[in-house]
């Protein structure tokens, strides 16, 4: 029995709002209709105050606080002919109030409903019994449109609340595409740019030095090895983002290394350090290595410099990384999503990053939250 309520509640929800409206119409005006017409020497006007009481409830949603009011003035008139059992269509015009009005319609609807029922009980001198039965047919209709009301009201919070989760996560996970991209975007180009310099410059020293070429070739090597070491680590981060971890990226501790790397290029690299370094946030550190590896790489592909500087400088509030080299000046900043990058990893940790011409090549200045 539970589960064929249960089933016929659903089946009420789902149903579309006017059919059920149309439903419930029949049902009141069967109920309140039906006994004006068991006596055949009943007025005319009796069965039309009876439908008067019972048809409007079909517009109940529309203007509910007017439809209660045609209902209830209806069948206060009725009862001095006619009683029915039970005023069934103030009592739903009373739910709809209660479930679809807003509140200061509401305040407006209790005094003037209670007023009616009292007069409509009144008029025809009921006795105490009635006024029970009337009163708590009342108070449970206004009750159950305010639970209704509630109801729906906390079925639009959630549905809301799962909406707004939908987006953030729809929201997170473009920035963790974003990232990813631009962290492959980074391994990649760096790693390739020097395979192509060592490449290029291996066959030129093939034969006149070959201890250089033979360094040239392992520094190749050593590059494509640190290149898919450092692309597992990225994908793998990809799949354990799925439990909360997150496999840890590089950051300033690993620029000395770096630089030994892009020095064996022939470019000479310089690494230095002002002011006492401090503990960086992982977001932070990990963004001033990216920048700076994507500077010097945008030096080996487009500066043709001789020298490059890499410089940290720290304050009490902020890291400012700077690379310039000695090269083409602004021509060395032409193509690619590189600068693009390096801005939106500095915006994305709240700092700042500017690029131009310096005084000799091009100069990359990053400045990060350090605290």
């Amino acid at each position: 029995m539970p589960g064929l309520t249960e089933r016929l509640r659903t089946r009420i929800r789902s149903a579309p709002p006017r059919v059920v409206d149309i439903a419930i119409t029949v049902v009141v005006t069967a109920a309140t209709v039906g006994p004006a017409l068991v006596p055949p020497s009943q007025p005319w006007w009796v069965v039309a105050l009876a439908a008067l009481a019972s048809v409007p409830v079909l517009w109940r949603r529309t203007a509910p606080l007017v439809v209660t009011a045609v209902v209830g003035l209806a069948m206060t008139a009725l009862v001095l002919w006619e009683k029915p059992m039970l005023p069934y269509g103030p009592l739903v015009g009373t739910y709809t109030v209660a479930a679809l009005s807003p509140p200061l319609l509401r305040l407006v609807a209790v005094p003037v409903i209670g007023a009616g029922v009292y007069v409509s009980l009144v008029l025809p001198q009921e006795g105490l019994e009635s006024y029970r039965v009337v009163g708590t047919a009342f108070v449970a209709a206004y009750a159950l449109g305010t639970s209704t009301r509630a109801r729906r009201a906390r079925a639009a919070e959630l549905a809301e609340r799962a909406l707004r989760l939908e987006r953030e996560r729809a929201i997170a996970a473009a920035h963790e595409r974003a990232r990813i991209a631009r962290d492959m975007h980074d391994i990649l180009t760096h790693s390739v740019g020097l395979i192509v310099v060592q490449a290029e410059a291996g066959p030129l020293v093939l034969r006149a030095d070959p201890e250089r070429a033979e360094a040239a070739f392992d520094a190749i090597a050593d590059t494509g090895r640190g290149a898919i070491a450092q692309l597992r680590a990225l994908l793998g981060a990809m799949r354990s983002d799925q439990d909360g971890h997150r496999v840890p990226q590089p950051g300033l501790a690993a620029l000395p290394e770096l630089v030994e790397r892009t020095g064996r290029t022939g470019l000479r690299v310089a690494l230095t350090s002002d002011g006492p370094p401090r503990q960086l946030p992982a977001e932070v550190d990990v963004a001033a290595y990216r920048i700076v590896q994507e500077a010097l790489t945008n030096v080996l592909r487009h500066a043709h410099a001789r020298t490059a500087r890499v410089r940290l400088c720290w304050t009490p509030g902020a890291l400012r990384v700077e690379v310039a080299d000695d090269g083409k000046g602004a021509d060395g900043a032409a193509g690619g999503h590189g600068l693009i990058g390096m801005r939106e990893r500095a915006t994305a940790c709240g700092g700042t990053l500017h690029a131009g011409p310096g005084d000799e090549g091009f100069v990359v200045v990053a400045t990060l939250p350090a605290g």
